[in-house]
């Protein structure tokens, strides 16, 4: 069963959001993850949304995979770049069958 990792993303520093996107990109890659929504264009139909804020969806085969991504030493290279980058909430989501 697909699971998600969602992510609510505000940038603090866009050059080191840059260098944290690539990593963060080559690790999910390398646990079968694939993004389905990076922060694309939002249309607010109910409530408040910052305007700053972005959201990241990405998809991963099972939610096995999402943990060992997460806990991964190829993502905690881009965790170390991650805090002066950005402010994030992330969960994960098990999709359905």
């Amino acid at each position: 069963m697909p699971a998600y990792v969602i992510s609510e993303v505000t940038v603090l520093d866009e050059a080191a959001a840059d260098s944290y996107r690539a990593l963060a990109q080559d690790s999910i890659a390398r646990y079968g993850g694939r993004y389905v929504v990076r922060a694309g264009a939002l249309e607010v139909v109910e409530g408040d949304w910052p305007a700053k804020q972005r959201v990241i969806v990405v998809e991963f085969p099972t939610m096995e995979r999402a943990r060992e991504w997460y806990a991964s030493d190829e993502y905690a290279e881009a965790l170390a770049v991650r805090d002066g980058a950005l402010r994030r909430r992330l969960l994960f989501v098990e999709g359905v069958a």
